[in-house]
């Protein structure tokens, strides 16, 4: 048995030294391998090697097991001192389905969910409904003391009632002094006509007529002083706005009577009690809202996803539902909203989310508010088309990519271009049209030690 030990130079010379064990190794024999380890041109040149595209921790797990496979079966190849064809894996070439999807995980939640709180400093004399219990729109949750609401909807409305009566007071005598002051226009401007006609007669003096003239003007500003409405006189418009201020007062202090009976706003499900007998509807536990009612009917989830990604997602896109709860199960949702804004991921990075729900289609699942879900939004989908794994795609250093088949044990290049990728699948487009047949022979993962034209051996099924 020999053993050889590999050292590599900076000027890429290699040199190979032999510990001999048993029997040395023939000198044609190690110059014929060697050569073929080894193969450079006579400048120096080494032969450009094909390249792969960068790869996931995930994808390069795939190909490990094949690189090693043969690595190990060159070395065997050349140590046993004897030159053998490579041995290759290959799969039959079959036309499937690639879905690209988006995972992302996020809470589920019912689709109405409000807060209900009160601002009554009142006392909470019973709570007709307990955490669990759906509950209709309008329905009591909470009663309230309501011996003060009741006393200041009294006041509020003795103020308005006074207001009324003032208004109404101050309009009567508006009319009785508009009255009076048209009757004394009226009557001057009578006497003011006569005295003219006189004066112009040489019959009454210019005093008179002086006299007769300011009491008439005297009269018309009197009764310019008031307001008229349609031709009517009307109160001064302070006692309206008085009337309207106290009529306020009573709408409000109305509303909060009606409010010492705290009522849900939605027909839901009664999630969060906050708030207990004896305590004041205003000073909940932590400040909390005193009750929160959710539409479980309808459930939706509430992702962030990264701005790299909300390129690739659209409103009505599928998406299928995962958690724990439900198992091995799943349940079928779509995207039903996208913000119009990013937000700040947090916890320092620079990257930006974007807030989009899901609404749950299948309702009747054992689902429920308040746990975290997965969410795999389906972002593309390639159905009847050619599919190989990631390993078995290679990149060569142009960028142009192509996959290694084999026909009577001999290595074809055959360039394509990848379509649809899913974790670890892709689709590939052939670069010549009708280059890809159903059932030809690709490699699984070939190695750069393969190209057009090697002679490979194809390992049997399950090896």
């Amino acid at each position: 048995m020999n053993v050889f030990k590999r050292k590599g130079k900076e000027n890429k010379d290699d040199t190979l030294e032999m510990e001999s064990l048993k029997e040395p190794m023939p000198d044609e024999v190690f110059e014929h391998e060697l050569q073929n380890l080894l193969k450079e041109d006579s400048e120096g040149n080494h032969k450009k090697k094909k390249v792969r595209k960068k790869w996931s921790k995930k994808r390069k797990i795939i190909t490990i097991g094949a690189g090693a496979f043969f690595g190990l079966f060159l070395l065997f190849s050349i140590f046993g001192g004897k030159k053998q064809a490579m041995i290759v894996h290959t799969f039959p070439l079959v036309k499937g389905e690639v879905v690209e999807e988006l995972s992302i995980s996020g809470p589920v939640q019912g689709t109405d969910s409000v807060e209900v709180v009160s601002n009554l400093h009142a006392e909470i004399l019973e709570l007709p409904v307990k955490e669990g219990e759906k509950v209709e729109k309008g329905q009591v949750l909470a009663v309230l003391d309501d011996k003060d609401a009741k006393k200041e909807l009294d006041i509020a409305k003795n103020a308005y009632d006074l207001a009324v009566s003032t208004y109404q007071d101050q309009q009567t005598e508006a009319e009785n002094g508009y009255a009076k002051a048209k009757q004394d226009y009226d009557t001057a401007k009578i006497n003011y006509d006569r005295t003219l006609t006189l004066y112009q007669a040489g019959s009454a003096s210019q005093v008179e007529m002086e006299t007769a003239s300011n009491t008439m003007n005297d009269a018309k500003r009197q009764l310019s002083k008031f307001t008229l409405k349609n031709g009517k006189p009307i109160a001064n418009e302070s006692y309206t706005l008085q009337i309207e201020k106290a009529a306020f007062e009573v709408e409000q202090k109305t509303e909060a009577l009606n409010n010492t009976k705290v009522t849900s706003p939605i027909a839901g499900t009664v999630v969060r009690v906050n708030c207990k007998v004896g305590r004041f509807a205003d000073k909940t536990d932590d400040d909390k809202p005193m009750f929160i009612i959710n539409n479980l009917d309808v459930l939706e989830m509430k992702i962030n996803v990264s701005e790299y990604s909300i390129g690739k997602v659209s409103i009505g896109q599928p998406v299928e539902i995962t958690a724990d709860i439900l198992g091995t199960e799943s349940v079928k949702g779509e995207v039903s909203s996208i913000s119009p804004t990013g937000e700040e991921k947090g916890n320092g990075s620079t990257e930006r989310v974007i807030p989009t729900t899901i609404r749950i289609i299948d309702q009747n699942s054992r689902l429920i508010a308040g746990i975290t879900a997965k969410a795999k939004i389906e972002l593309n989908k390639a159905e009847n088309v050619w599919t190989v794994p990631f390993a078995s795609v290679i990149q060569n250093p142009d960028g142009t990519m192509a996959i290694a088949t084999v026909e009577n044990n001999v290595v074809k290049m055959i360039p394509v271009k990848n379509g649809v990728e899913s974790d670890i699948q892709t689709e590939i487009i052939p670069e010549e049209e009708g280059a890809l047949k159903e059932g030809m022979q690709v490699i699984d993962a070939p190695t750069e030690l393969l190209e057009d034209g090697t002679t490979v051996v194809v390992a049997p099924s399950g090896q």
